[in-house]
């Protein structure tokens, strides 16, 4: 591979990686990585129900998204990888964080909501979509007032 004299490691920042209970089902937590680039985001979710590595939980989907540049009120997006229940999630999570960001963004997504208070409602997984968000732009908040701060 040529060197192109640009260095990848300064235009991204180490993976993070935070757990959070699951809204209304505290013992199911949502585990995020997040790695957070000049150019781009890459985001992994899953859950877990504290204590229990006896499940396996499946792939999930995979989808990247980018933003519109002519109109910055939507959001283009591909799957990649598609796993019928979890693919309208990530979509959504997705094409959201790449307005949010104006960065391109690819997320895997196998997060399940079937343990969660009322079994996985349409209020759980909205309640649980808002807390991944919030959680996501504040890392991309801090990582972006690093970067003002050290002149990048």
């Amino acid at each position: 591979m040529a060197n192109d004299g640009m260095s990848t490691t300064q235009s991204s920042s180490p993976p993070i990686e935070i757990s959070f209970p699951m809204p209304k089902a505290p013992d199911t937590k949502i585990h995020l990585r997040l790695t957070i680039q000049a150019t781009s985001l890459l985001l992994f979710l899953t859950t877990a129900i504290n204590g229990d590595t006896s499940t396996t939980v499946p792939l999930g989907s995979f989808v990247y998204a980018l933003p519109d540049r002519l109109n910055p009120n939507q959001a283009l997006s591909t799957p990649l990888y598609t796993y019928e229940s979890s693919v309208e999630f990530t979509t959504r999570l997705a094409k959201l964080l790449a307005r949010k960001t104006k960065k391109p963004v690819y997320v895997g997504n196998s997060i399940s909501f079937a343990s969660a208070g009322m079994g996985g409602t349409v209020e759980e997984e909205i309640e649980g979509f808002k807390k991944v968000v919030e959680v996501v732009m504040e890392e991309v908040q801090k990582s972006e007032g690093q970067q003002d701060v050290n002149g990048t």
